[in-house]
C-alpha cells in the first residue's frame, strides 16, 4: 500500500472520493492521522479540551463538497462530554485560496435527551441478515436557533421550537462496514451515558 500525499488546505479537488480506512484504528491519534487531511488541526483544537481526559468513544467523517472542498469532522465522547470538531474549506471568493475553517464545540452529555439508532439490514444469499446503512441522531435539549422559513412564523403565531440535533451516518458505499460498525458502537457508548449521573 502506497503512501497517501495530503495537499495543503484547498488542494486539489481531484481528490478521491473514497478516503482510506479510519475504522481499524482503535485510538482517535491513529484513526485522525490515516483518515483527515489535517489532522495536526484537528489533533490539537480537540486535544486543547481534552486536557487528557479519556476518550471511550468517537466517529470520524470526511467528504468532498463541489463548492467548498473537503468537509471534515471528529466527535468524540470522554464520558461527561461530547467533543466535536469540524474543519470545512473556505468557499471560493470568502477568503485567500488555500483557508480553512476550524471549529470546536462541547456538548455536556447531560444536554442529550435522546439517542436514535436505525441500522438497514439486508439479507444475503445465505440469508444471513448484513447491516448495509446506519442512520444515528443525539437529540439535544439546546434549541435550533435556525430562521424559520418566511411565513412559517405568521401560520402558527409563533415559531416552531426545534431541538438541536447532531446526526452521523454511514453505508457500506460511504465508509464500509468497518466504519458502520465504530458509528454503531459510538452510539451504543454515548446511550449507555446519557441520562445517568456524570462522575
Amino acid at each position: 500500500m502506497g503512501a497517501m500525499s495530503s495537499p495543503p488546505f484547498g488542494g486539489s479537488n481531484e481528490m478521491p472520493a473514497v478516503f482510506p480506512d479510519w475504522s481499524p484504528y482503535e485510538d482517535l491519534d491513529s484513526a485522525a492521522r490515516a483518515y483527515l487531511r489535517d489532522p495536526e488541526v484537528a489533533l490539537d483544537a480537540l486535544f486543547g479540551v481534552l486536557r487528557g481526559a479519556s476518550v471511550l468513544c468517537f466517529t470520524l467523517e470526511r467528504f468532498v463538497n463541489e463548492v467548498n472542498g473537503v468537509w471534515q469532522e471528529v466527535v468524540i465522547c470522554d464520558g461527561s462530554r461530547l467533543v466535536l470538531w469540524h474543519g470545512e474549506d473556505v468557499a471560493p471568493g470568502d477568503g485567500p485560496v488555500g483557508s480553512m475553517t476550524s471549529s470546536l464545540r462541547v456538548v455536556p452529555l447531560s444536554t442529550v435527551t435522546e439517542v436514535g439508532c436505525r441500522r438497514r439490514l439486508t439479507r444475503t444469499s445465505t440469508g444471513q441478515a448484513r447491516v448495509d446503512s446506519i442512520d444515528v441522531y443525539l437529540l439535544l435539549s439546546s434549541v435550533d436557533d435556525a430562521v424559520p422559513p418566511p411565513g412559517m412564523a405568521e401560520e402558527e403565531g409563533r415559531a416552531p421550537l426545534r431541538h438541536d440535533a447532531l446526526r452521523f451516518g454511514k453505508t457500506l458505499d460511504d465508509g464500509g462496514p468497518g466504519q458502520i460498525a465504530r458509528l454503531e458502537e459510538f452510539s451504543r457508548v454515548v446511550a449507555s451515558l446519557v441520562g445517568r449521573p456524570t462522575l
